[in-house]
């Protein structure tokens, strides 16, 4: 599975309980939680940024915890012109990182990204918000 960074902080920082199911997997070694070095800086970036500031997370122990859970892979190739494009250059990362690493769910509450579930489907990727992933998960593949 492939989190967007909306989706790591939600688990990481402001531990909403909608990703507490997926956190489980994660940490049971039940899913991979799939990721590159781009998703790691994204994350520091917003951990410092202001919008956050309220909050007052803590970087340091929520990019330990991405380095424990998360599987580093190499940044995908730029994609084909046939593969999805996203209309937030920002977001295209997350998108292409699931298809090349053939991901089942890349998990989001984007509206960009989510605009691409029914696209994505046709390349066995389900693109859906934290909350309806725990459904999603019991069902064969």
């Amino acid at each position: 599975m492939v989190l967007d960074t909306n989706s790591v902080l939600d688990w990481l920082v402001f531990r909403n309980p909608a990703m507490q199911p997926l956190a489980q997997a994660v940490t049971a070694g039940q899913v991979r939680w799939l990721a590159c070095a781009s998703m790691r800086r994204e994350l520091a970036h917003m951990l410092g940024h202001a919008s956050l500031a309220r909050w007052q997370p803590d970087g340091p122990a929520a990019l330990a915890l991405f380095d424990q859970w998360a599987c580093l892979l190499a940044e995908p190739l730029p994609p084909a012109p046939a593969r999805l494009r996203c209309s937030d250059p920002d977001d295209q990362i997350f998108i292409d990182l699931a298809l090349a690493q053939q991901a089942r769910w890349l998990v989001t509450r984007d509206r960009a990204l989510l605009k691409l579930a029914r696209r994505a489907q046709a390349h066995g990727l389900s693109v859906l918000p934290p909350t309806d992933w725990q459904q999603e998960e019991s069902r064969p593949r």
